[in-house]
Order: structure tokens, then C-alpha cells, then sequence
């Protein structure tokens, strides 16, 4: 397989793969990190979001720290939207691997909970996951290789209360995840879904509950670029010892 090393250490970065983060927004986010890390370790970056001014103050962020980047404005949970991204992406390069991180979580009691609401959630999460993977897998079948990782969170593995509609979305996702491995891991692609289990020092939480990060304490947040290092190593394992799920969660967390 192209990315893997069979001697079994860290493989070197492909030089004509290309990378896709699907679900990136502010600069100091989980998707422009691991669009960073992939771009820092010789990967040409397509970024795709839905919000077109911050898409682009993070392309020009990256590209100014002499990343090779370009940004896909669309919706990963529409079919063409996601098609656009992954061809993005292959003009750069043949697809090495393809990020679904997109999705937000928006509690609600459940009887104040509307059905657009509900739905909503799953279309951001397990839908955007299916239009992605069905965008993705054909050019990494194509190239016999690469990687398909999907981002979830501590509701991919229980419900809690006001969380129903996030739960059930990110629980349909990681079954995805689980079958489309099962079906495409004996054909050469990766597929792994990483918890993130705890609360992420990025700008979405922290603009939100700013005294959060001195209430947890030195790491007591996931830190966004040891995320992506996460990412980047799963990227980078050898095919006779995969990962197909990863939880993160910081040191203190309780779990």
C-alpha cells in the first residue's frame, strides 16, 4: 500500500498524495489542524467548509506558514458539495486520505427538540460521513490505498441527557465507519473513527465558556494539534496492525 512503511515504522509522507479535512472553520480549530499537520508533512491540503469567511482566513493562514492549501466552500451533506471537495483535492494530488469533521452539537431538552432539529443533526453527521465516504472511496480504491478517517465523540458511545440528537447522529456515524471498514479495509483503505472524549481547546468551546480552560486546569482540554498528531498516525500505520477506533481524552478526564 502506498502510505505504509512494511518495515512497520512511520512511513514518509507520500509526495503526489493530497489531503482533504472536511469540517474546517476557524484557524484555531480541530480541521485546520490536522489540515496543518498533514500541509507540515509534505501533503498538499484541500480544506472544506461551510462558512465562506472563515474557510478563507484559514487557507490564508496556512498558505502563509508556506503550506500548499486550497479551500472548498460547501456542504459536505449534499452529494455534488462533496464531489467538489474530493476533486479539489485531486487536483492537487491522488487522494491519500480524505477527514469527514464536520457537524456541530446543539443540546436541547428532548421535548422541546423539533424534528428539524433532530434531522439536522444526522444530516450534518451520518449524512455528511455517507456523501463523503461515497465521494472518497472510488479515487482511493483507484489508487489501491489510503485512508478514510471520521472525527466522532463521547455521544458516538452513550446518550446523555439533551443529547439525543447528537448521540444518535454520531452513534449512526461510527457504525458507518464499522461497516465501511469491514467492507474496504481488505482492499487496501484505512478507515478509522477517533473519539475525541472531552471538551477541544479550540475556538468553538472556548469562545463559548471562556473561563473553561483555567477551570480544567494545564490539559485539562484536548489539545488541537496533539489531535491531529493523533490523525497523522493513524495515517502512518502499518496495514498489519490498523486502527479502526481511537479515543482521546485528556489526562484528567474522568470516563
Amino acid at each position: 500500500m502506498p502510505d505504509a512503511n512494511p518495515a512497520g515504522t512511520l512511513a514518509a509522507p507520500t509526495p503526489n498524495g493530497s489531503a482533504l479535512v472536511v469540517g474546517v472553520g476557524a484557524e484555531q480549530g480541530l480541521g485546520a489542524a490536522i489540515a496543518r499537520r498533514f500541509g507540515e508533512g509534505g501533503y498538499p491540503v484541500a480544506i472544506a467548509g461551510r462558512n465562506a469567511e472563515k474557510l478563507a482566513a484559514t487557507e490564508a493562514a496556512l498558505k502563509a506558514s508556506g503550506l500548499t492549501v486550497t479551500s472548498v466552500v460547501g456542504d459536505v451533506s449534499v452529494a455534488a458539495d462533496a464531489q467538489r471537495f474530493v476533486a479539489a483535492a485531486q487536483v492537487l494530488g491522488p487522494l491519500s486520505i480524505a477527514v469527514h469533521n464536520a457537524g456541530s452539537n446543539r443540546p436541547s431538552p428532548f421535548l422541546k427538540l423539533s424534528e428539524a432539529e433532530f434531522e439536522g443533526h444526522w444530516r450534518e453527521h451520518a449524512l455528511g460521513g455517507f456523501q463523503l465516504a461515497q465521494a472518497a472511496v472510488p479515487p482511493l480504491l483507484a489508487r489501491a490505498g489510503g485512508s478514510l478517517f471520521f472525527t466522532g465523540a463521547s455521544g458516538s458511545l452513550r446518550g446523555k441527557a439533551n443529547f439525543a440528537p447528537f448521540a444518535s447522529a454520531k452513534a449512526a456515524l461510527r457504525n458507518l465507519a464499522q461497516s465501511i471498514a469491514r467492507e474496504f479495509g481488505p482492499q487496501g483503505i484505512h478507515v478509522g473513527h477517533v473519539v475525541i472524549d472531552g471538551g477541544i481547546e479550540g475556538e468553538r468551546l472556548l469562545s463559548r465558556v471562556p473561563q473553561l480552560k483555567d477551570q480544567r486546569g494545564p490539559d485539562g482540554l484536548l489539545n488541537i494539534d496533539a489531535i491531529a498528531e493523533a490523525y497523522w498516525v493513524l495515517h502512518h500505520q502499518h496495514r498489519s496492525a490498523w486502527t479502526l477506533e481511537l479515543d482521546l481524552r485528556p489526562w484528567a478526564e474522568a470516563f
